[in-house]
């Protein structure tokens, strides 16, 4: 199945560029550090976890409804 070849080669490539640059990487997770960081701040540690838990479905529903 070619759905299947390109998701590997994607996968591949990003963790390519995950070994040769982690500067790249850490820019990209950045923001999403920072913004749990400032809802544990200001909320404190359950409501950090639920907005991760609800950032980790998004991605993956959203991942689903991509292909």
């Amino acid at each position: 199945m070619p759905g299947k070849d390109v998701n590997r080669i994607r996968a591949r490539s990003a963790l390519a560029t995950v070994k040769e640059s982690p500067v790249i990487t850490a820019i990209a997770v950045a923001p999403v550090v920072l913004a749990l960081a400032a809802v544990w701040w200001l909320l404190g540690g359950f409501a950090a976890f639920v907005l991760l838990v609800v950032l980790g479905v998004v991605v993956v529903v959203g991942g689903k409804l991509l292909n």
